[in-house]
């Protein structure tokens, strides 16, 4: 075991005075304890910015303080006093910054001007924005194909610069888009509109207290979303029933303290929130959906009144088909691969029966197997079956992950564009956008290795360490002619880097952006389809630092000198941005200016929340998935499944220290959560170091070792560790079938004993 690596079990409830402490902690390490905490003071307020970390709407209630442990980490580490600048890039090469980890990289602070890689030193050395541009151009313009370049985009990414960064790469000429939300709710943009219509949840912040049971499967709240436990806090105390369904106890989801409520802070009082937790293998969400829909369909058998037959009559289609596949399900087969005892898989359905009105949410541990989607419609179908679409308090409800990744992908972020949305945008802006489909992570990852990949540019994000087959990815990343990572701070992006690189250092949402017209405002779309302004507050870190829209648009003006569009309008001025954004999508957007002026912005159209159906049927369609098995059965007995997680600590690939209070982890990361009657079996002792090595048919080998077994409750035949220090781990093969989603959540491993 590591010298410093050491668990200790954490016995108070999530939030309280633990993330009050924390909070502190972090103001006071990034040097920002008076400036972080004015700040935190404008942030979700609608004179100040949105959060840049999670997607989490604003409560219908007003709240002075509308911030959480991690959301505040996410402003001090972007608020911070520490600066990498040129001279910092002199003193280290590239080599030896790869040799240093995530977490440090993390703690250098804000970036302050362009860089340019020189391979000859192999060190990055000062760039001009001009030349920064001229060499993205000249690479571009040299390609034998548009098709041959790479476009991410971080949910970070604002709606506005977004819409112009996909129709500048329209307008060159690909549909190359690679977006981080295909590495997450890929499966539900994908997925959900054959069921229901559309590719979002349907239900809003007000549902939640008028909701008469909620579910939470594959999610933990209290570290990946933590103000959503204020909802579930409220729906406690009116002794709403909630069903916590996770291969891993999470602390919040057991007890919480809301560190904003000082009677429970003074008091040292906490709120139990789950009323049943159901502690499922890993892959066996289907099984459970399915026992649940068996519960309903027998005692509907049996004369009783549980299912909503109006409803299921006319806004559905498929009813009979789905009957029958439940009913030739067994409940040996959906206890075995459950995990859960048929008595409780009932428990949950009198849960579920009892309530007028439920809200179903879900996470990454759902979408993130090989079929996440189906499994999505499996959720759809149980909401389905009493009529939960379209009326108060009820729903389904995708918690997504980073601030602006649904926002990106309604205005434009898709490799899979609508010929509908093609014909609007040449009619818009008077050019030909290309209409083959493009390259999502996974398909652009594959580019990169087969070579047919020659330019990467990344749009905020750790794109190097949040895709699959790390080591792989790091050889292809490398062959490339160019990449450009455009970010606010220093990541492993920009070390593993093509032959020619460049750091574009960008302003922060946090942070004001004055322009020729004046100070500018954006907008990003939160998880429940609201659009809100973003002011930010603070004086950028840097003179020399450039809004994501500016560099949009002089990337484009370097790389099309002959463009239609009028970028340097754009640049301008924001509002010109939104007009053409409500051009292209009359029917969401139309007014955008004045809409945005509301308070609280404004909601996106939602068809089913007025029971209306865009799906091919015209109804909502009950969807079946074969079988139970939500990911291929591979391996014997020797394979087990792993779920590679985010520690408290950490948001999505930024590390914010070492540690995972919640679980009891302290002053490391190579670290194995596993049940302690597969250690026994297994001959390994707490804390033994061990390795895992993927089960794959493709030949490769995949192999990760030091790791440090900790006792955990895990279901037997289940294990649990750090992203992305496991990513080695994934195949770039192991992904849904319907998204292309990294199956991140289900690995099939065995373990190999150091």
């Amino acid at each position: 075991m590591s010298e410093k690596l050491r668990f200790e079990t954490y016995k108070a409830p999530a939030g309280g005075w633990g993330a009050a402490k924390a909070t502190a902690k972090v103001l006071l390490e990034q040097s920002v304890v008076v400036k972080g905490s004015q700040a935190l003071l404008k942030m979700n307020h609608p004179d100040g910015f949105k959060c840049p970390s999670c997607a989490w709407p604003n409560p219908d209630r007003e709240k002075k303080l509308e911030f959480c442990e991690n959301g505040a980490k996410a402003l001090a580490v972007e608020a911070t006093r520490k600066r990498v600048t040129r001279d910092f890039f002199a003193q280290y090469s590239v080599t030896e910054l790869m040799a240093q980890s995530d977490y440090w990289l993390e703690e250098q602070g804000r970036l302050t001007e362009p860089m340019r890689y020189d391979a000859a030193t192999d060190h990055y050395v000062p760039v001009s924005w001009d030349d920064a541009y001229r060499l993205i151009a000249s690479e571009l313009n040299a390609l034998a194909s548009p098709d041959e370049a790479e476009f991410y985009t971080s949910g970070r990414t604002s709606n506005e610069a977004a819409f112009l960064y996909s129709v500048f790469v329209r307008e060159f000429g690909t549909n190359n888009f690679p977006d981080c939300s295909n590495m997450c709710h890929e499966p539900t943009s994908r997925g959900l509109p054959m069921s229901i219509g559309i590719g979002k949840g349907t239900v809003v912040i007000g549902d939640f207290a008028k909701a008469e049971a909620i579910f939470i499967i594959g999610q933990n709240t209290g570290t990946n979303s933590p103000r959503m436990m204020t909802e579930l806090v409220h729906a406690r105390k009116r002794n709403v029933p909630i069903v916590a369904v996770n291969p891993m106890p999470e602390r919040a989801l057991i007890r919480f303290t809301e560190p904003q409520d000082m009677v429970e802070m003074a008091t040292f009082q906490s709120t139990p929130i789950s009323s049943e937790f159901v502690h499922i293998k890993i892959g066996g969400d289907v099984a459970l959906l399915k026992g649940i829909m068996k519960v309903l369909f027998e005692r509907d058998a049996a004369g009783e009144k549980v299912l909503d037959e109006e409803f299921i009559r006319d806004h559905t289609h498929g009813f009979a088909a789905l009957k029958a596949d439940i009913e030739a399900t067994n409940w040996a087969d959906i206890v075995a691969v459950s995990g859960i005892e048929e008595a409780q898989i009932r428990r949950c359905a009198d849960v579920y029966i009892a309530s007028n009105a439920t809200i179903i949410c879900f996470g990454m541990g759902v979408t993130q197997h090989q079929q996440g989607a189906r499994v999505i419609q499996q959720i759809a179908n149980l909401l389905m079956l009493r009529g939960n679409f379209g009326k108060p308090g009820a729903g389904i409800c995708p918690v997504r992950g980073h601030s602006n990744v649904q926002g990106d992908r309604t205005v434009g972020i898709d490799e899979k564009p609508t010929p509908a949305y093609l014909d609007k945008l040449q009619e818009v802006f008077g050019f030909a956008p290309p209409r083959e489909h493009g390259h999502h992570v996974v398909e652009s990852v594959k580019a990169m290795i087969e070579g047919s990949a020659k330019v990467f540019i990344g749009m905020g994000g750790n794109f190097i360490h949040a895709i699959p087959d790390t080591f792989a990815a790091y050889e292809a990343m490398r062959r490339l002619n160019l990449t450009v990572g455009i970010a606010t701070k220093l990541n492993r992006g920009h070390l593993v880097h093509g032959k020619q690189a460049l750091i574009l250092p960008v302003i922060a949402r946090s942070e004001i952006d004055n322009q020729a017209s004046g100070p500018q405002f954006v907008t990003i779309e939160d998880a429940m389809s609201n659009i809100t302004a973003s002011r930010g507050v603070l004086e950028p870190a840097s003179a020399d630092l450039r809004s994501e829209i500016e560099i949009v648009c002089r990337m484009a003006m370097a790389t099309l000198p002959n463009s239609v569009v009028p970028w340097a309008d754009y640049i301008a001025d924001y509002n010109l941005i939104r007009d053409r954004i409500a051009d292209v999508y009359p029917d969401l957007f139309a007014g955008f200016n004045q809409r945005i002026k509301a308070p609280g912005g404004f909601h996106l159209n939602n068809p089913p929340r007025a029971r209306q159906w865009k799906t091919d049927t015209g109804k909502a369609n009950f969807l079946i998935i074969e079988g139970l098995d939500e990911d291929k059965p591979i391996g014997g007995a020797e394979m087990f499944r792993l779920s590679t997680v985010r520690s408290h600590d950490q948001y999505n690939t930024t590390i914010y220290s070492n540690s995972d209070r919640y679980r009891g982890v302290y002053d490391g990361r190579m670290v194995l959560f596993m049940n302690e009657a597969d250690m026994r079996d297994y001959g390994i002792a707490p804390q033994a170091i061990v390795g895992l090595e993927t089960i794959a048919d493709d030949g490769v080998e995949r192999r990760v070792m030091g790791l440090t077994v900790y006792p955990y409750q895990m279901p037997r035949g289940s294990l649990a560790g750090y992203y992305p220090e496991l990513n080695p781990l994934l195949p770039i093969g192991h992904h849904d079938e319907i998204s292309g989603t990294p199956a991140a959540k289900s690995i099939p491993v065995r373990i190999v004993k150091s």
